[in-house]
């Protein structure tokens, strides 16, 4: 019989023979990457859509994909799929200790921030306790917000209805939540940005707490870089140059905060099809903040929530070989920044 795990190993083993970027001519190579059309992965559509990324891995091809939640991206990776994407911190844990430790490894950061929860205003949720009975939504199971939304049930003392408790969590894909809470479906979401602000100011939502306030010094990381560990073994050299793409994307961002807006939702009306309007682009765009810093001791806590919360097997997870920085911070080096481990920037 083969078990769930199994067929995660050979996927794993498929990726590394064959199923990775390959080197068809001259050497050169494709090199996957992928990313949600949201704000808190600006950076990626920055880096992407103003050249730097596919001018700091010339002569090789970039490919492009995106995906709408960090589990989709994180199969595509198991699967050999994709090489470096940009992906919410639970999947990227979650990937990580599916696989062993074998599947792949947190290069940077790339967001702090930028995650709302929202609810409808005559739902009379003030308190945790006020979530008997009430639907929320998340856009995945086991996604981050997920998560934070099941340790805020725990500690409120509260089942969920997969519990067999009144409380019930609806994983929802993001434009679904907003028709949903429309049409009175939800009584509120925790959501990453663009959708918080668009839940408020397209369906009437108001903000229970942005998580920032659930933070020390309101930082906490929303999305990271990570990499297949069978790209990072066979072309470390591409995987700095690419985070040089990012190191410089970021720093763009921070003095070019209207221009990156913009750019940023003209990839997100590429992608959709339909952009974001003016007043969520400015509002939503504050909400975030962009890092290289992947502030993983706000990861390890999230961790442990999901190993508390039954994702993450049944004994602690040993995440030591989670993050490769060594390749960011010789990037850092280069530019005069400090190095990051872990900590804050």
């Amino acid at each position: 019989m083969i078990t769930r795990f199994s067929l995660l190993l050979v996927l794993i083993v498929t990726a590394a023979c064959g199923g990775s970027s390959s080197a068809p001519t001259g050497g050169t190579v494709t090199v996957r990457v992928a990313h949600f059309p949201n704000l808190t992965h600006a950076v990626a559509m920055v880096a992407l859509a103003n050249g730097g990324v596919r001018t700091a891995l010339a002569p090789n091809t970039v490919e492009v994909k995106t995906f709408g939640t960090g589990p989709q991206a994180i199969e595509a990776l198991l699967a050999g799929e994709i090489d470096i994407a940009y992906v919410g911190p639970s999947p990227a844990v979650n990937g990580y200790v599916k696989s062993r430790g074998e599947a792949l490894r947190v290069i940077a950061g790339a967001s702090s921030g930028g995650a709302l929860f929202v609810i409808r205003p005559e739902a009379g949720i003030r308190t945790p306790a006020d979530l008997a009975g009430k639907r929320i939504a998340t856009p995945q199971r086991g996604g981050t917000q997920d998560i934070a939304l099941r340790v805020l049930a725990r500690d409120a003392g509260l089942k969920t209805a997969d519990e067999g408790g009144t409380f019930a969590i609806v994983p929802t894909q993001p434009a679904d939540i907003l028709t949903s809470f429309q049409r009175g479906q939800i009584d509120g979401a925790w959501v990453a940005e663009p959708w918080g602000t668009r839940l408020i100011q397209e369906a009437g939502a108001t903000v229970w707490f942005d998580e920032r306030s659930k933070w020390p010094g309101e930082r906490f990381a929303t999305t990271h870089v990570i990499v297949a560990t069978r790209f990072l073994e066979a072309h470390p050299d591409l995987v700095r140059a690419f985070l040089r793409a990012h190191v410089d994307a970021v720093q763009w961002i921070d003095g070019h905060q209207t221009e990156a807006a913009a750019l940023a939702n003209r990839e997100i009306a590429r992608i959709t099809t339909a952009a974001l309007p003016p007043a969520v682009l400015e509002t939503a765009f504050r909400h975030v903040d962009y890092t290289w810093d992947p502030l993983a001791s706000t990861v390890a806590v999230m961790a442990d929530h999901a190993f508390q919360l039954g994702f993450l097997g049944t004994s602690t997870p040993d995440l030591s070989a989670l993050y490769a920085l060594e390749p960011l911070n010789a990037v850092l080096k280069e530019k005069g920044l400090p190095p990051v481990a872990g900590g804050s920037r």
